[in-house]
């Protein structure tokens, strides 16, 4: 991917250019990038192409960057790219949006992107969906892109943004051990109808000897173990929900209580998980 200002100050004349396009040995993306190649482009081409189109200062930003990090499951179709708000709108790509930015952000890596903190903070920002926002947050700590500390400091170093205060709230609560949606909302459960927070991804060994961690564990008064095992919408695909019946028989014991609940019932109809986790006697949280 070439700017036709680079290949001019490379040397090319644009009538050279132009032989080479017309030759169909290279290929005219948009009036101002040309690609040496021919043939579909990369995910990365596309993202130097929008970011060449763009100009000066543009770089990739929100889902966009934060994909090119590594995070894994929240790519999007849609490529996002910032642009120095200065600078103005450039002409529409397909498949790309152009969101012009005030704020000062270093690009790093190639294609050039903004850093993990600041991509996912300005996504979770403005996307409309809050449990959106604060997934992607916990997907960024869990997958070990970032850490609680990171994000803290970026969210300060990004004020004023929208949502701060409950973006903080949802770190504060990943920092606690929360590191997915389901455990943060867990977590919201027991603080609601006053249960005993539990332990989470507790380390077990099951009836075969393979390492497991379950999602919460509380200990019971009779001295029994009670695991609740939350499922996302993935689980209910057969394959994994025959290996998540497995799981269970494998981690079953005469004095460990194993129940499920899906994060739908978590986020739609916490007072009946609630209630039946203290029919089952999980503890109160303590005065």
């Amino acid at each position: 991917m070439i700017t036709r200002a680079q290949l001019a100050e490379a040397g090319m004349t644009r009538w050279s250019v132009a032989h080479r396009i017309d030759s169909e040995r290279w290929q005219l993306l948009s009036p101002t990038v040309v690609a040496t190649t021919t043939g579909e482009l990369s995910d990365d081409q596309r993202i130097w192409h929008a970011v060449l189109h763009a100009g000066y200062g543009a770089m990739a930003g929100g889902l966009t960057a934060a994909t090119l990090a590594g995070l894994k499951n929240w790519h999007r179709d849609v490529a996002t790219i910032f642009v120095p708000y200065e600078r103005g709108r450039p002409s529409p790509l397909p498949g790309v949006r152009f969101v012009r930015v005030r704020r000062s952000l270093r690009a790093v890596g190639s294609p050039p992107r903004c850093r993990i903190e600041a991509a996912v903070l300005l996504f979770a920002a403005v996307d409309r969906s809050e449990r959106t926002a604060q997934g992607v947050l916990a997907a960024a700590v869990q997958q070990q892109l970032t850490s609680p500390e990171g994000l803290l400091e970026w969210l300060d170093r990004l004020t004023p943004l929208r949502r701060a205060a409950t973006l903080r709230r949802a770190i504060e609560d990943i920092e606690g051990g929360a590191q997915s949606l389901a455990e943060m909302d867990v977590k919201r459960m027991c603080r609601a109808f006053g249960l005993a927070d539990p332990t989470r991804q507790v380390k077990r060994r099951d009836a075969d000897g393979r390492i497991r961690f379950t999602d919460c564990e509380w200990r019971l008064q009779d001295g029994r173990t009670l695991v609740l095992e939350v499922d996302g919408g993935f689980h209910m695909e057969a394959e994994h929900w025959e290996d998540d019946l497995a799981r269970q028989r494998a981690l079953a014991g005469t004095d460990r209580i194993i129940v499920r609940c899906t994060s739908r019932e978590l986020r739609d109809e916490p007072e009946k998980i609630a209630r039946d986790l203290m029919a089952l006697g999980v503890p109160a949280a303590a005065a």
